[in-house]
């Protein structure tokens, strides 16, 4: 009997090998691989920015924006999440909902208004404030309706606080003791570290500053610095060089648009 070769017998093993691979039946239709997850987006916390440009707020605020620079105002004096913060002689409140988005939910404002701010303009003041805080729409508001002199630290502490084309007419009005008793009242509230933010507008030597609504720069600050605060910065974020300073801060055209300077001062540790 002949025998097979060892080179033929490995061939056939491999022949056979092949064809019942080749025999095997496709694996089932519904054996599919299941796609890979696809992780979540990361959802993006608002910046102030964001909130600011909500239609949530109104029209007429959004509007002034761009003559205020409410974003960059609040990051100048380093105002965050969490703080609580006095809005002196609110007014309208434009500045209490600006100062309300930038602290949040976990945070607090207090709107401060002597009574005849509140009054003016056939109350108007009033009325706006209070629209702005109907229906509980800005819940970490509180209203602080106190004369400025009546201010004590049992009314704080405050992380932070700001006061926006007020300090003009305290000075004009009082003179500057009666401006470093304000700022001194304010400062009680505050605690020790915090800032003190002042917007104004400017006024310049010779021109009839109390009759423009203005003050010079060099008066806030000294009264200011008399009151305790340290002057840490000034900004040029509110400049509008083509205010030459010698209009009436309502007239026509101008009201919106005066030249205005922007302080970030500090009570001491």
């Amino acid at each position: 009997m002949k025998t097979v070769p060892d080179t033929l017998r490995l061939s056939l093993i491999i022949l056979a090998a092949t064809t019942i691979v080749a025999c095997e039946p496709a694996k089932q239709a519904d054996e599919t691989v299941a796609p890979a997850a696809t992780a979540e987006p990361e959802a993006t916390t608002p910046t102030l920015a964001d909130l600011l440009a909500s239609p949530e707020r109104a029209e007429s605020d959004r509007m002034r924006d761009a003559g205020r620079h409410p974003a960059e105002v609040i990051e100048f004096l380093g105002i965050k999440p969490g703080m609580s913060v006095i809005d002196v002689i609110a007014a309208g409140g434009y500045y209490t909902e600006v100062l309300s988005l930038a602290v949040g939910k976990d945070g607090h404002v207090a709107a401060q208004n002597p009574a005849r701010v509140l009054q003016m303009r056939d109350g108007k003041n009033e009325k706006e404030l209070s629209a702005r805080l109907a229906n509980n729409r800005l819940p970490n508001v509180t209203r602080l309706d106190r004369e400025l002199d009546d201010l004590t630290a049992a009314d704080g502490p405050f992380d932070a606080g700001l006061t926006a084309l007020n300090l003009h007419d305290i000075y004009n009005n009082y003179g500057e003791q009666g401006a470093v008793a304000a700022l001194k009242a304010i400062f009680s509230t505050l605690k020790p570290g915090a800032v003190f933010g002042i917007i104004d507008h400017y006024g310049v030597d010779g021109n009839d500053n109390k009759k423009l609504h203005r003050i010079k720069i060099d008066d806030a600050i000294r009264v200011a610095e008399a009151a305790g605060f340290v002057l840490e910065a000034k900004s040029g974020l509110l400049h509008v060089h083509s205010d030459d300073m010698s209009e009436f801060v309502f007239a026509e055209g101008r009201r919106g648009h005066t030249h205005r300077f922007l302080l970030r001062l500090r009570k001491p540790v």
